[in-house]
């Protein structure tokens, strides 16, 4: 069975318009990123029992930690990561969710374009086995984003890597839009190489420019791609993260009424796609 998600932090940095927003469009999951500004890692003891309190009230489940964790160069201190990546396993169990988002790194702080990712390919490997093993210790699954500019924005190296852990508890997350930013084709070409990882997908859509644009719209091939998900019985997770606004390195933003046309896009091609009536 499907659930829409979505990053509420792209309608507001306020929890209560994130929730009212949500309930508006009938999506019952967050995946939860910000809130009030402040990064999930960072929220206060006192924050996270709002948020858990106001979210329950409101019928509202957490589907992943989006954590930003991966997000940092390779050649930066691995120890912080570890110590938030520690906070984002506590988090995880918080809001009962098996899922963290993660990523693969940037190239060292030091590095002159062009850059070669085999330089530091063994390091990330090493780092995301260590998050993997702690993750497994934890019952949680690390979702790994292709991110533009990170270690795994490729195909190919996405491959290297689920292949390299090779763990049930390190698995893919499909982003088309970032995929086409990377020069990569999302569907047939990343779907397919993906399939045996594919737990979640992230929901946004882009021209051959780059410019984000709500699912459907772009050159991502959503409909084919929703209806070859459909016929292979995709049982998991679409997580609208719409970036219509504006799209930075750690958050992207809509605002309420562009993230309701994302989500309506969104349902009209679940619904013709037949995973909804």
């Amino acid at each position: 069975m499907i659930q829409i998600s979505a990053f509420a932090d792209e309608i507001s940095a306020d929890l209560h318009e994130q929730i009212a927003v949500l309930r508006d469009v009938a999506i019952q999951y967050i995946e939860l990123r910000s809130v009030w500004g402040v990064n999930v890692l960072d929220l206060s003891e006192t924050q996270i029992g709002e948020v858990a309190e106001a979210l329950h009230n409101s019928g509202i489940a957490v589907s992943a930690i989006g954590s930003p964790i991966g997000k940092t160069p390779i050649d930066g201190p691995f120890e912080e990561q570890l110590r938030r990546f520690e906070r984002a396993l506590q988090l995880a169990h918080t809001f009962n969710t098996p899922y963290i988002r993660i990523f693969s790194f940037y190239p060292p702080a030091s590095a002159q374009e062009p850059h070669d990712p085999a330089t530091y390919r063994h390091e990330v490997v090493r780092r995301l086995r260590e998050l993997t093993a702690r993750a497994e210790a934890e019952g949680i699954i690390l979702l790994h984003e292709n991110e533009k500019d990170i270690y795994g924005d490729t195909i190919a190296r996405c491959l290297d890597l689920l292949h390299s852990i090779d763990s049930p508890s390190f698995q893919a997350i499909l982003d088309p839009a970032n995929f086409i930013q990377c020069h990569q084709v999302p569907y047939p070409d990343a779907y397919d190489a993906l399939t045996p990882w594919l737990r979640y997908m992230h929901v946004k859509d882009a021209l051959a420019d780059s410019t984000v644009v709500a699912a459907g719209e772009g050159v991502a091939r959503w409909p084919e791609l929703l209806a070859t998900l459909h016929a292979a019985g995709y049982d998991g997770f679409f997580s609208l993260e719409p970036h219509l606004a504006a799209s930075g390195q750690f958050q992207g933003f809509s605002g309420p009424d562009l993230f309701r046309r994302a989500a309506h896009a969104l349902q009209g091609l679940l619904r013709q796609a037949g995973f909804v009536t």
